[in-house]
C-alpha cells in the first residue's frame, strides 16, 4: 500500500509516472491487458458503487413509451480509455466477449453493458486506489455490428446482424439500423400483421429489459413515428397478429417499404365454385396456374387467383367469400370478403392482397339471381368463354362457345336451332360432369318464350351436353343405326371436352 506523502507525489504529471513505475514494476502495460479473461472472482461493479455483492433481484422487464437510445457497450467494440495526466495509461481496447479489458494498475474490468460514461466513473472508481484525483474518459472509436432478433408475423423470423454506417468516436457521424431497415431485412412484414403493436425490447444495463410498443401504421400515414427507433445490439422485434383484419388499410400495408416483396411469388389454393379448383402460382407481374390461365400485370389479388382457377362459375356466392390465411403463431385468420360490392360500388379493398399459404374458398349460392347472374357474366370474376356441346337433333350439332352463364335456350341457339323436321322440341337431355367426377342428366322441358330458370331454362356450366333427341317420326324412318348415331356423337363429344380431366 502506498503510503500519503506518496500519493501526493503521484498527482504531480512529471513525478508519479516516474514513481508509479519503479513500485509497480510488475502491473500489466496496456498493451499487455489486451483481451485478458476476468477474475472469476470478481463481481460487475455499477458507477460509485461499493465492492458489496448484490442483494436484489434482476430488474423485471419495463413498458415505456420511450426508449432508451444510450449506447451500450459489447465484445467487439473498439474504446479508447483516456487517463488524463498519466497519458503512459492512455489506450486503446477492443472489449472481448467477455466483456472485460485490462488496464494499468486495475487490472481486469468488466464494461460489459455500460454507456461510456458508466465506463469512465467505473474506472475512475478503482484508479481512486492509486490517484487522488483520476480524471478518465472513455470513447468509442468503433462499434461493433448489432446483432438483433425479428420475431412474429414477418416473411423470415430469425437473427439477424446489421452493421453500421458511417464512424463513431474520431468520426462521429455513424448511422444505427432502424426497426423499419431491420423488418426489411426479415423480408417485410406479412399481410396477418398487427403494425400498430410493434414492440421493441431492449436489454436496459447488465440486468434489465425496456420494452416500448411502435404504431407503424402512424409512420405509413402520417411519415413519422415520434421517437428515435434506431437499434442497439441484443435488440428483439415482434410483430404481433392481427386479431381483424381490416380490408381498407390491408393495401397501405401491402405498398409499405417494411412489407413483404411484392413481386415475390405466393402461392394459393382456389376451392369451391370455380372452374378449376387447385394451387395457384400469383405473382405481382404475371399469374400463372398450374393447369394454365390468364396473364397479366398488377398486384397478386383475390380476383387474379379466381382467374387462374378458371373464373367462377353460375353458382358462386361471391358475397359471402373466404380467405383462410395461416399465421406464425399457427392459428389461422378468416377473413370475410363481398366481390358483389366490389362489383357494384368498385370498392376496391375488397381485392384484397394475397399472400403465400392462402386459402381461398368460393361458396355455393343458396339462390341464384337471373339479373346478377347475367351481370356476373360480363364481369372479370368469370371466365372469358364456356364450351358447351350440343349434339343431335340440331343444326350445326357440335361444340360451341358460349358466355359464362349462358342459359339453355342460348345454346340451342348458338347451335342453329332445332332441325324442325326431327328434333324433339319438347325437352332435351342436360347432362353434366360434376366436381366430384360423378355424371348427371335431367330432362328439361324447353320453353324459349321463358327468361332464365331452374326448370325450363337453366344457366349452364363448362362442360355441358345438350342432346336434342328424334321425335317419333324421325325414329320410325330411321334406320336402326341412325337411331343411335347421337348417342355416339354424345360420347364424342364428351371426349373431346373432357380428354384434359
Amino acid at each position: 500500500m502506498l503510503n500519503t506523502g506518496l500519493l501526493k507525489i503521484l498527482t504531480q504529471s512529471i513525478m508519479g509516472v516516474v514513481v508509479l513505475t519503479a513500485v509497480n514494476v510488475a502491473a500489466p502495460s496496456a498493451s499487455q491487458a489486451q483481451g485478458q479473461p476476468v477474475s472469476p472472482n470478481r463481481r460487475p461493479v455499477l458507477p460509485n458503487a461499493q465492492f458489496t455483492t448484490p442483494t436484489t433481484a434482476p430488474a423485471a422487464p419495463s413498458v415505456s413509451s420511450v426508449i432508451d437510445t444510450n449506447y451500450l457497450l459489447g465484445g467487439g467494440d473498439l474504446i479508447r480509455v483516456n487517463v488524463f495526466e498519466v497519458p503512459e495509461y492512455t489506450g486503446e481496447y477492443q472489449v472481448p466477449p467477455g466483456g472485460s479489458i485490462n488496464l494499468p494498475l486495475i487490472g481486469s474490468i468488466s464494461v460489459l453493458g455500460l454507456t461510456t460514461e458508466q465506463a469512465a466513473d467505473l474506472i475512475s472508481e478503482q484508479y481512486k486506489r492509486y490517484l487522488k484525483r483520476p480524471l478518465i474518459s472513455v470513447n468509442l472509436l468503433s462499434p461493433r455490428p448489432i446483432n438483433i432478433f425479428v420475431a412474429g408475423e414477418v416473411t423470415r423470423p430469425g437473427a439477424y446482424t446489421l452493421n453500421l454506417q458511417g464512424g463513431a468516436g474520431n468520426n462521429p457521424g455513424v448511422q444505427y439500423p432502424t426497426v423499419l431497415a431491420a423488418l426489411t431485412t426479415a423480408e417485410g412484414v406479412t399481410l396477418a400483421a398487427d403494425v400498430t403493436k410493434v414492440q421493441l425490447r431492449r436489454k436496459l444495463g447488465r440486468t434489465g429489459e425496456q420494452t416500448v410498443t411502435l404504431n407503424l401504421k402512424q409512420f405509413i400515414q402520417t411519415g413519422t413515428i415520434g421517437q428515435d427507433i434506431t437499434l442497439r445490439d441484443g435488440d428483439t422485434i415482434v410483430v404481433p397478429t392481427a386479431t381483424t383484419f381490416n380490408v381498407a388499410e390491408a393495401r397501405n400495408l401491402f405498398a409499405a417499404n417494411f412489407a413483404a416483396d411484392p413481386t415475390k411469388p405466393r402461392t394459393v389454393a382456389v376451392i369451391g365454385e370455380v372452374n378449376r379448383p387447385g394451387s395457384y402460382l400469383v405473382t405481382q407481374g404475371s399469374t400463372e396456374g398450374q393447369n394454365g390461365g390468364a396473364t397479366g400485370t398488377g398486384y397478386p389479388t383475390l380476383t387474379r387467383s379466381i382467374q387462374l382457377a378458371g373464373g367462377i362459375t353460375p353458382q358462386a356466392d361471391i358475397r359471402n367469400l373466404k380467405i383462410r390465411r395461416p399465421t406464425r403463431t399457427g392459428t389461422e385468420q378468416t377473413i370475410d370478403i363481398n366481390l358483389w360490392q366490389l362489383l357494384q360500388s368498385g370498392d376496391v379493398n375488397q381485392d384484397v392482397i394475397v399472400q403465400d399459404g392462402d386459402t381461398i374458398v368460393i361458396p355455393t349460392a343458396t339462390e341464384i339471381n337471373p339479373a346478377e347472374a347475367t351481370q356476373l357474366a360480363t364481369t372479370t370474376l368469370s371466365p372469358t368463354v364456356i364450351q358447351v356441346g350440343v349434339v343431335g337433333e340440331v343444326k350445326r350439332p357440335g361444340s360451341v362457345d358460349l358466355k359464362p352463364n349462358s342459359s339453355l335456350n342460348q345454346a340451342l341457339l348458338a347451335a342453329g336451332g332445332f332441325n324442325d323436321a326431327r328434333a324433339k322440341s319438347g325437352a332435351v337431355d342436360l347432362i353434366r360432369l360434376n366436381p366430384n367426377g360423378t355424371v348427371t342428366k335431367r330432362v328439361v322441358q324447353v320453353d324459349f318464350s321463358k327468361g332464365i330458370n331452374e326448370q325450363t331454362n337453366p344457366i349452364l356450366r363448362n362442360n355441358d351436353v345438350v342432346v336434342v333427341s328424334r321425335n317419333g317420326v324421325a325414329r320410325t324412318g330411321d334406320t336402326l343405326g341412325a337411331i343411335f348415331s347421337p348417342v355416339g356423337a354424345v360420347f364424342g363429344i364428351l371426349r373431346t371436352i373432357f380428354s384434359g380431366f
